[in-house]
């Protein structure tokens, strides 16, 4: 990609400066970002500066408008970002407005570059998966907005209404690489399931070949959604539990009659039962494919030393042949489900502030939530591919985004005292 002649040069050669610029250069995201509009009628600060610092903001960890609000911008970073940092206010103000649609753009164009640079290929068994969950990021009881979310909690004494803000994320994985596709608002009233659909019909549509399976909880056992994702030609893996009673009973019943596979992984023992054909579930409009692990591990407990035995039992069910999928690429799929927990919600909220509300708005909160997506895949991105591997060697992304903040805090400095 030819690097946007007009885009102004970066200072230094920091490691923040250094990210900002290979976004450019692979992305051309900073282009991208001064393009982002919004819905304010001749505005003073245009909505491409406030987008371009919310990104630093998340890279350099700040997680407060009023912190970012405090630090001012050198002249060279002045110059690059088109003019001072605004206020707190104002860059609150900016996401009321701000183009959602441009910024999942951005995300869909980022995810297609990082493919054509030879980067998220599919998986020793040819898969690409889509990993779909809600999460649930804002919640007050204080505070509301409209299109909120509600709900009534219970305590001791009385009754709280709680207004939050939940969306269902878009979770790329191949086994190695992740990516934050995208993310859906869930609207008052409706399900997670419906949320869901709506941000598949989208994905569908802007970027079909990105993912050939669809992993979800028991949740996504949802006849309509597996029919959507069959009627793109897509296929589906599903936590099975015993919300599905006829479905696991069958499945239990054909397996006491058979024997298992079984292979050790990362010190976990695992007997595996594979069956295809079930109808059990009519529902669905198509046989379907059980796929059952007991899985034996052993662990040492910290307080007493002593080593105990753990067992666990997992059901999934799919439409994937065992010719694309044999019983452990399922078993490994279903597991790896985990992995928007543990490598995207749990990260953004316990190391990039995700559950944080920079504007209690519907808008504002799924734009910070995009915004907060391409900030995530830009670093992710430049520290796996750009860094080589002798360089982070030893050093864990805490180092990075260590490094990161103490360059914006160097170069940003702090706002004078007034007298």
């Amino acid at each position: 990609m030819i690097m946007d002649q007009s885009e102004p040069a970066l200072p230094g050669d920091g490691i923040l400066a250094r990210l900002l610029k290979y976004g450019e250069k692979i992305f051309g995201l900073c282009s991208e970002l001064r393009a982002v509009r919004d819905g304010r009628v001749k505005p003073r600060i245009p909505a491409g500066r406030a987008a371009l610092l919310y990104v630093i903001l998340m890279l350099a960890r700040l997680g407060s408008l009023n912190a970012l609000e405090q630090r001012k911008a050198p002249a060279a970073w002045a110059k690059w970002l088109g003019g001072p940092v605004p206020s707190a206010d104002m860059m609150g103000d900016v996401t009321v407005t701000m183009n959602r649609e441009q910024l999942r753009a951005t995300l869909h164009r980022m995810h297609r570059l990082a493919k054509r640079n030879k980067g998220f290929g599919r998986d020793k068994d040819g898969l690409r998966r889509l990993i779909l969950d809600g999460h649930e990021g804002v919640a007050s009881y204080r505070r509301t907005w409209k299109d909120c979310l509600q709900r009534m909690v219970h305590f001791d004494k009385g009754d709280r209404t709680q207004s939050y803000f939940r969306y269902v994320g878009a979770y790329l994985t191949n086994g190695k690489e992740v990516f934050l596709l995208d993310a859906e608002a869930q609207l008052p009233g409706e399900g997670e399931i419906a949320c869901a659909m709506r941000l598949l019909e989208r994905l569908f549509k802007k970027c079909p070949r990105a993912f050939d399976v669809v992993c979800g909880d028991n949740a996504y056992m949802d006849p309509k959604l597996w029919q959507l994702v069959r009627s793109r030609k897509k296929h589906l893996i599903a936590v099975l539990k015993n919300e599905n009673r006829d479905l696991l009973a069958d499945a239990r019943s054909l397996f006491n009659g058979m024997t298992p596979v079984v292979w050790e992984d990362e010190k976990v023992k695992r007997l595996c039962w594979d069956l295809n054909g079930f109808t059990t579930w009519p529902q669905c409009g198509e046989p379907v494919r059980v796929v059952r692990s007991l899985e034996t591990s052993t662990v040492k407990r910290q307080k007493d030393k002593k080593t105990e035995t753990l067992e666990s039992e997992w059901f999934w069910v799919t439409n994937l042949p065992p010719r694309l999928a044999p019983t452990k690429t399922i078993v490994q799929a279903g597991h790896g489900r985990w992995d928007i927990e543990n490598h995207g919600f749990n990260e953004l909220c316990n190391q990039w502030h995700g559950d944080h509300a920079y504007r209690h708005n519907a808008n504002a909160l799924l734009v910070c939530t995009l915004l907060l997506f391409i900030a995530y895949n830009l670093f992710h991105t430049f520290i796996e591919r750009n860094l080589k591997p002798q360089v982070r060697a030893g050093r864990t992304n805490k180092y990075w985004a260590d490094l990161i903040a103490a360059e914006f805090i160097t170069a940003f400095s702090p706002m004078s005292a007034s007298p």
